[in-house]
């Protein structure tokens, strides 16, 4: 048997995904990396995206924005895989009524972010980053073949 991951995808508000996979592919500020079993101990921020796992054959893919990733070796000799994400929501998850509404909602917050008067321009511009990150890779794995 071939050695595995230990992946745990958390938000503030859920446990996305947990399990065990052959190989997970992340977005990080620095570009995308792809952890295998044995990988060097890290910590690095990630960058919006998808984050892609692989097991069985199959891609999980995953939207994120914002957070950490750390990879370390476990108590028994594992490699795990930490993703603490602002944001994270799985593919199969995101439906086209989701869609349409991250669509609206991302062009009435360019709107609100061109007024100058607007104050909490971080809160708009975080929420304009969901909503695009939503609609971007709901739009790349549309036609691609998934574990739902």
């Amino acid at each position: 048997m071939s050695k595995l991951l230990q992946l745990k995808i958390v938000t503030p508000e859920k446990l996305i995904l947990e399990e065990e996979v052959e190989s997970v592919t992340i977005p990080t500020k620095e570009g995308e990396i792809t952890i295998l079993p044995d990988h060097v101990p890290l910590i690095a921020p990630l960058a919006s995206g998808d984050i892609v796992s692989f097991v069985n054959g199959e891609h999980v893919p995953v939207a994120v924005v914002g957070g950490f990733v750390e990879v370390k070796t476990g108590d028994k000799g594992t490699t795990e895989v930490a993703i603490l994400a602002d944001f994270a929501e799985h593919v199969g998850d995101i439906t086209e009524e989701a869609i349409d509404k991250a669509k609206t909602k991302s062009e009435e917050l360019r709107k609100l972010a061109e007024n100058k008067e607007v104050v909490d321009f971080e809160h708009f511009e975080s929420e304009l980053e969901r909503s695009l990150t939503r609609v971007k890779i709901a739009d790349k794995w549309k036609n691609k073949k998934y574990r739902r």
